[in-house]
């Protein structure tokens, strides 16, 4: 099977502006990524367990106000979980002095206004494809 990479697409917090996540869902389904979207106002434990029923590889997070604050946390529990190996990526409007804070806590990339549809879906994609070798990686040792 010629595995593309599966991806969750959500908001964690109180924004309600999804039209970007939903062309980015657009965008990973046409070049033919799984993708399950969830909408807004998703909670944490939900993202974290919706992640790990359905055996994600990356996790996007669409953010226009300042929900991305709210993404180490995110990470923080895939990590609990046991999920450490799912990439998480943000979307959206994020400061470039938080950036730095998320890469720090683990965001993989940072995807900001006008980022084009060809390196969304390439780097999703590699992402998924890192993901996926981590975890063999792990189940083999």
């Amino acid at each position: 099977m010629n595995h593309r990479g599966k991806v969750l697409l959500t908001k964690i917090g109180l924004d309600a502006h999804d039209r970007g996540s939903r062309i980015v869902a657009t965008y990973l389904r046409d070049a033919g990524m799984e993708v399950i979207y969830t909408g807004p106002w998703q909670q944490i434990p939900d993202v974290v367990n919706l992640a790990d029923q359905e055996d994600v590889d990356v996790i996007g997070i669409s953010s226009l106000a300042t929900d991305h604050a709210l993404v180490p946390g995110l990470i923080q529990a895939l990590r609990e979980a046991g999920l450490g190996h799912i990439r998480v990526v943000v979307g959206g409007i994020v400061p470039n002095a938080e950036a730095d804070e998320l890469i720090q806590a683990g965001v993989a990339r940072i995807f900001h206004p006008g980022a084009s549809r060809e390196s969304i879906v390439q780097e999703v994609e590699a992402l998924a494809a890192e993901a996926r070798t981590t975890i063999e990686q792990d189940h083999q040792a």
